[in-house]
C-alpha cells in the first residue's frame, strides 16, 4: 500500500446524504434551542402564577387532566377512589 492510500478516509456517505444529515441536525439542534425557550417562558408563567397566590402544584395537576379525554379521566378518577377506598382514606 502507498501512504496516499492509508491517510484517505474512504467516502462512506455520499456528498447528498451528508448534506441531508447536517441539515437534520442543524433543525434539532435549532428546535432544542425553540423547546428551551419555551420551557423558560413556562416556568416564568408558573412563577407568576405563584407570585399571585395560586398552588402551581395543582395548576400543573389541573394542566394535566386536561389533556386527558373525558373516558380516559373518568378511568384515572375511579382508580384513584378504588385505590383510596382500599388503603381507608375515603
Amino acid at each position: 500500500m502507498d501512504e496516499a492510500t492509508t491517510t484517505e478516509e474512504p467516502d462512506v456517505i455520499g456528498t447528498a446524504a451528508r448534506e441531508q444529515l447536517r441539515a437534520f441536525v442543524a433543525r434539532v439542534e435549532r428546535l432544542e434551542e425553540e423547546k428551551a425557550n419555551i420551557l423558560a417562558d413556562i416556568k416564568e408563567v408558573y412563577a407568576e402564577a405563584k407570585s399571585m397566590g395560586f398552588d402551581t402544584k395543582v395548576l400543573r395537576q389541573v394542566i394535566r387532566v386536561r389533556k386527558m379525554d373525558r373516558a380516559e379521566r373518568q378511568e384515572l378518577e375511579s382508580l384513584l377512589d378504588l385505590y383510596l377506598s382500599a388503603v381507608g382514606e375515603v
